[in-house]
């Protein structure tokens, strides 16, 4: 299905996945996750149906608890198994969505790779680790935001 959506614009794309989100669930729970490699480099996605790079990330599914969503989110999108569970940093509401959108921020220290580290697939165009003095073009807002937030270690929104 992503591979379908991946040939519309980015922006009918976007819009149909938060569309049919809302269809199934008026209010959305999602995480994000920072992963560090042993550089302090930090793990950034770029989606086939976004502009831009990204924390890993995506909803919670029905029965997972958000730890379990960050989990699984960085194992789908990079190929890193988490080898502890990861730290919640932060929650956040998302208004620019829907006003019901709220967000988990999360650390992961202790992680392994797995058979698909940073390999693409229909989800994740491109996965890398970038030095927090050296981050690619086009980071999103909200991205560089938590990053500076997590680097001070100061959380100054509860707005994504």
């Amino acid at each position: 299905m992503l591979k379908l959506l991946s040939l519309l614009p980015a922006s009918w794309t976007r819009r149909l996945i938060q569309q049919a989100g809302l269809v199934r669930n008026p209010y959305t729970l999602g995480v994000r996750v920072i992963v560090e490699d042993g550089d302090k480099r930090v793990l950034l996605v770029r989606h086939s149906y976004l502009a831009g790079w990204y924390l890993p990330g995506g909803g919670v599914d029905r029965g997972e608890t958000m730890p379990e969503a960050a989990c699984r989110e960085v194992q789908e999108e990079a190929g890193i198994a988490a080898e502890d569970p990861p730290r919640l940093l932060n929650v956040y509401l998302n208004a620019e969505v829907t006003g019901r959108d709220h967000v988990g921020l999360f650390h992961l220290e202790r992680w392994s790779k797995t058979e698909t580290f940073l390999k693409p697939n229909a989800e994740i165009l491109e996965a890398g680790f970038f030095a927090v003095d050296a981050l690619p073009d086009g980071l999103s807002k909200a991205t560089a935001l938590r990053l500076e937030e997590f680097r001070s270690g100061v959380f100054v929104s509860d707005r994504w």
